[in-house]
């Protein structure tokens, strides 16, 4: 079994995919091909605690590959994984850093990779799979 996620592994991964940058600026954002595959979000008002209203300050988004993928993750009771108005229609699911120690690392490895191969480019995409023996 895998050991409890960190957001540290997060950083970690996402900065191992092949071609991953991470943009310069004040929020953290991992990019592929110049488009942003993870990112932690400054607060904003459509992610609040119910209970203060207080927005969240750990929310990371992470790419998806369509909206299937979306509700698959948003539907699973077991992951704490979730979504705002603010991203309806968007292919992406949040997770709050506090939360991430609810994901094992192999989790966690699969939700970066998946957003990473969300936004790679085609070639780069179909390399890494084939690389790692899930390409067609």
């Amino acid at each position: 079994m895998s050991r409890r996620a960190t957001v540290a592994d997060v950083h970690e991964l996402a900065q191992a995919m092949p071609g991953a940058k991470r943009a310069p600026g004040g929020a953290v954002v991992y990019q592929v091909s110049g488009r942003s595959f993870v990112f932690f979000r400054n607060p904003r008002p459509d992610a609040v605690d119910p209970d203060t209203g207080e927005r969240y300050e750990d929310v990371i988004v992470f790419w998806v590959e369509s909206d299937e993928a979306k509700q698959a993750l948003l539907l699973d009771e077991s992951t704490p994984f979730f979504t705002t108005s603010h991203f309806d229609g968007h292919p992406s699911v949040l997770l709050r850093g506090a939360h991430v120690g609810r994901l094992t690392r192999d989790e966690v490895v699969e939700t970066v990779q998946d957003a990473w191969l969300a936004r790679a480019s085609r070639t780069a995409a179909r390399r890494w799979l084939e690389q790692h023996g899930l390409g067609s």
